[in-house]
């Protein structure tokens, strides 16, 4: 590659200008339960065309496609043989995920998919790494991350509004469908890890996750589960999930060494609230002074200030998150839900399924495995066509 004039990076990074100044083509696979919502908010947008809705479902697939004057497929390789796109949305079950996304990141297309990213981790890390080496855009439509709500949490968070993390409380609770292919787990807790990925700084790193399930209605699947991991400087996350609630809960607790941050999903006139009150402990020169014997020989005492709630827009989530997708096609900025983010998120789902096999242990994250034949054969072939390239501009 020396010998010529530019590089793959340069040429992919060159790619992005090509995107701004129109309307970018998309395809949703999947017409069941989520890819009308996707659908809909696509049509929606100023900064996208829906061209095609595929789904095995022909009749399906037409009776989508028809609200929006739209290509119906039986299937992704058709629609790419038919349609200009420069984009697919993925809402089909996890299981299919890796294939579909690898066949429309092998056709040069950016690539949304619905939660999880894929139903292992390994096949995650196979779409990242290809997305990665074509240059595309991979993207986790992570819905919460795109409200509002989040999007403050994120932001006080952030700010160190609530001051170093002490503890995190989440729960999820719901008489819900018991899933015929995942537990509870993998089904509610990927809402509540992509938010906390986005929001705490430096996202999440747990060296690992402990979690317990049970059963009790013998489905095959746990119904009722608690997943615990440490936070950095001594804090602790925990997250309930639970299918057989009469009650439905969507709340998190978020306890800092300054504040403390309730949110509460299902009360619109207050979704978020911020506490200043909590256990007091002195200072005496910063974190350091919250460990040993100082810690343990402190005073006690109690701060009770104000409770505020932050004002929030009403906006359609799905609507902010297609925009976004728009927005890193462009090259505008880079996916707040990325492949990697939604990787992180992956791999602790699939730690939490080690962890309940082991009766609770604490189960360590995995490293990175290597990329598959499949996933290699993708990228050496654009490898082989983008140097074709450069050497047709070169001359060569």
């Amino acid at each position: 590659m020396a010998d010529l004039p530019y590089s793959l990076t340069e040429l992919r990074a060159s790619r992005s200008g090509a995107h701004r100044d129109r309307t970018l083509g998309v395809a949703v696979v999947g017409a069941g339960y989520w890819g009308p919502n996707l659908a809909r908010n696509f049509h929606r947008s100023e900064q996208w065309d829906l061209r095609a809705v595929c789904d095995l479902d022909l009749d399906r697939a037409d009776g989508l496609a028809g609200q929006y004057g739209a290509k119906a497929f039986g299937s992704l390789d058709e629609a790419l043989d038919t349609v200009e796109i420069d984009a697919v949305a993925i809402a089909t079950p996890a299981r299919t995920h890796h294939s579909v996304a690898l066949t429309a990141l092998g056709a040069g297309k950016h690539v949304l998919v619905e939660k999880p990213l894929a139903d292992r981790w390994d096949k995650g890390a196979d779409m990242v790494s290809v997305a990665d080496a074509k240059g595309l855009v991979l993207m986790a439509d992570h819905t919460y991350c795109y409200t509002p709500a989040v999007q403050k949490m994120r932001e006080l968070l952030h700010e160190g509004e609530l001051g170093d993390i002490l503890y995190i409380d989440s729960v999820r609770i719901n008489l819900g469908l018991v899933q015929p292919d995942v537990d509870v787990f993998w089904d509610l807790a990927p809402h509540d890890l992509s938010i906390l990925e986005y929001v705490l700084p430096g996202g999440l790193t747990p060296e690992a996750v402990s979690a317990h399930g049970a059963d009790p209605l013998g489905t095959g699947h746990d119904c009722v589960g608690h997943l615990s991991f440490d936070l950095p400087f001594g804090g602790m996350a925990h997250i309930h999930v639970n299918w057989l609630s009469p009650t439905k809960i969507r709340q998190m607790v978020i306890g800092g060494t300054r504040r403390t941050l309730v949110w509460d999903d299902l009360n619109p006139q207050q979704r978020l609230s911020v506490y200043d009150r909590g256990i007091q402990l002195p200072t005496n020169g910063g974190r350091g002074s919250r460990n040993g014997a100082d810690r343990r020989d402190a005073a006690i005492s109690y701060r009770l200030g104000d409770t505020w709630s932050p004002a929030l827009p009403e906006r359609e989530a799905l609507g902010q998150m297609v925009e976004e997708f728009a927005a890193a096609i462009r090259g505008e900025r880079a996916s707040a839900t990325s492949g990697m983010s939604a990787l992180r998120v992956l791999g602790i789902l699939e730690a939490t399924t080690r962890s309940l096999t082991t009766g609770g242990a604490q189960a360590p994250m995995g490293g990175a495995p290597a990329a598959s034949a499949y996933a290699r054969q993708i990228v050496d072939q654009d490898m082989e066509q983008e140097e074709g390239a450069l050497k047709q501009e070169a001359g060569a």
